[in-house]
């Protein structure tokens, strides 16, 4: 974002004063009788140099009470968002990002507010077992950042962060999916990687799920579609570790990676051969 330079720092200094200077430091002027541009300089002062971001975003906030409508009272409400988001109140950012959006739509700016509502969601992805809610709002959130705003500075960024929370709800699948399996519940496992394999194949899981797909499938007796697994493991990532222990849980039983059978997994092998699937 191009963030406004009028001479802040000063104007902050300045504004500090008259404010404490004001019945003894005791109370603070009102501030209705101080103009747009010194709020504003005042709020920009404090993001500057206060640990206080919520004191920012509050004299943000005042010029857009105060000043309704006016260019300073546009430029407040984006660092509002921004000041917001810096102390962590993602509610309260994701709500200023949205006001903008809806008030300003065709500003230089509206791409940021985008993006800004785009991380108060992805910022609170701390860990995979968390509730994948979040996730899917970031997803949501960053798609519409760099579909609507492709030439803006933040689409390649929403891209990346894009990649790393779709990687992190196939990371939840197959937490879940490895649980089951452990607990030789083979079917509800079977299920998870299965979503991996199908929705999540561009990620770095997908060579796991296949692999986790071939023990599963195996410790049910259902041979051809282990084999079938195998095979696409083979043909995506034939140099991975994950192939090689399929390899060997295969041929000790007997068994080849390849396809056989008729089966889901079969139909993915058939997209493979066509270059239609990853």
């Amino acid at each position: 974002m191009k963030r406004v330079r009028t001479g802040g720092i000063v104007w902050g200094f300045v504004l500090t004063a008259a404010l404490a200077g004001c019945g003894g430091g005791n109370s603070e002027p009102p501030l209705d009788t101080f103009s747009a541009q010194e709020i504003y300089q005042r709020g920009e002062w404090e993001l500057e140099n206060s640990r206080k971001k919520d004191e920012a975003a509050r004299y943000f906030g005042e010029v857009e009470r105060l000043y309704p409508y006016s260019e300073w009272a546009k430029r407040a409400l984006i660092m509002q968002a921004y000041a917001f988001h810096l102390d962590r109140e993602y509610e309260s950012s994701r709500s200023a990002a949205q006001r903008f959006i809806d008030t300003y739509p065709a500003d230089e700016d509206a791409a940021y507010a985008q993006y800004l509502l785009a991380l108060s969601y992805y910022d609170q992805i701390d860990e995979v077992g968390r509730d994948q809610e979040l996730t899917i709002q970031a997803l949501q959130a960053l798609r519409a950042t760099f579909e609507r705003y492709p030439g803006s500075d933040y689409a390649r960024s929403a891209r990346l962060k894009f990649d790393l929370a779709f990687n992190h709800l196939a990371a939840k699948e197959m937490e879940v999916g490895r649980f089951y399996l452990k607990r030789g519940n083979y079917t509800a496992a079977i299920n998870r990687f299965r979503n991996v394999v199908e929705d999540f194949q561009t990620t770095t899981h997908t060579a796991e799920a296949l692999h986790r797909l071939v023990e599963s499938y195996l410790s049910l007796g259902l041979t051809d579609e282990a084999q079938t697994a195998g095979a696409i493991l083979g043909y995506n990532y034939e140099a991975s570790e994950w192939y090689q222990d399929s390899f060997a849980l295969l041929t000790g039983r007997g068994l080849r990676p390849e396809p056989a059978g008729d089966n889901w997994l079969r139909q993915v092998y058939r997209q493979v051969i066509r270059g239609e699937w990853l």
